[in-house]
């Protein structure tokens, strides 16, 4: 008889002469951590094949950066995922939409790092063309303008739609951008930091190549009353000569900008 086969033997006896709750007990014992583990896989399992199940692409992803979410707009972007794929008429069954206002890139000591993560990730996604929309205070959202990664609205906007929204035209100078690509090879320390430039993004005749890079959503909006970005005005934060704004533009890798143009009617933007 084989050492196992010994092993096995005693056991049947033990447990032979065991009450129900002593074998239990020895149960336990010697097998817990082979049941702890066969749950763990067994949950997983579970877990992927719901998860699979249940997939949507994504129909519309909106990004507002630094939005400053309150306990009075807390759980509001949910509802507005909800209302806006109804008014859209983005069927449920196949996308999910997604109005994101946890991305956070305040550069403070304390969140330096989830700062660094999020724009790295923001930039990967607006790569791949996941995001349709990103709404940015202006020091943001000009970081990304500057870098032509907007389209120009004018090219999007039908007649009625350009004369309803040029009051909130946001323009950048592509002449700024165009510098700063013809100079990459240059000294870049010869380049001014464009903190220290004075600019009315508001105001075409002061650029060189004035391009709508996106449109104001400081106020005259959903976003406006729910009081995100409030603390842009409680704290008249300024960038570049002029109080910061709220803005939305619309990435050049959406393939969808249509779909942007329905979120800013249904954002009631001058309404």
């Amino acid at each position: 008889m084989s050492v196992s086969s010994e092993i096995r033997e005693e056991q049947k006896k033990a447990l032979s002469t065991m009450t129900t709750k002593e074998k239990w007990a020895y149960f336990w014992d010697y097998y817990k951590i082979h049941v702890f583990v066969a749950v763990i896989v067994v949950v997983l399992i579970i877990s992927f094949v719901k998860q699979y199940l249940e997939y949507k692409e994504p129909g519309f992803y909106a990004v507002l950066l630094n939005a400053g979410t309150t306990e009075n707009n807390v759980g509001l972007s949910d509802i507005w995922q909800e209302d806006f794929q109804e008014f859209a008429q983005i069927d449920p069954e196949e996308y999910e939409v997604y109005i994101d206002t946890d991305m956070d890139m305040s550069d403070d000591g304390m969140n330096a790092q989830y700062a660094i993560a999020n724009r790295q990730r923001l930039i990967a996604m607006l790569q791949t063309g996941d995001i349709s929309a990103i709404i940015a205070d202006t020091e943001n959202f000009e970081s990304y303008a500057r870098n032509g990664y907007f389209y120009d609205m004018e090219t999007l906007l039908t007649a009625e739609e350009l004369e309803k929204y040029r009051p909130y035209f946001y323009y950048t100078d592509a002449a700024a951008f165009e510098d700063e690509e013809a100079d990459t090879a240059a000294d870049m320390t010869a380049q001014p930091d464009p903190a220290t430039l004075t600019i009315d993004h508001r105001d075409p005749s002061s650029m060189e190549k004035p391009v709508v890079a996106g449109l104001i959503l400081t106020r005259d909006n959903k976003i406006a009353d729910a009081g995100y970005y409030n603390y842009l005005s409680e704290a008249a934060l300024t960038y570049q000569g002029y109080p910061s704004e709220v803005i939305c533009g619309i990435p050049v890798t959406n393939e969808n900008p249509a779909l942007v143009i329905q979120f800013i009617k249904f954002l009631e933007l001058g309404d």
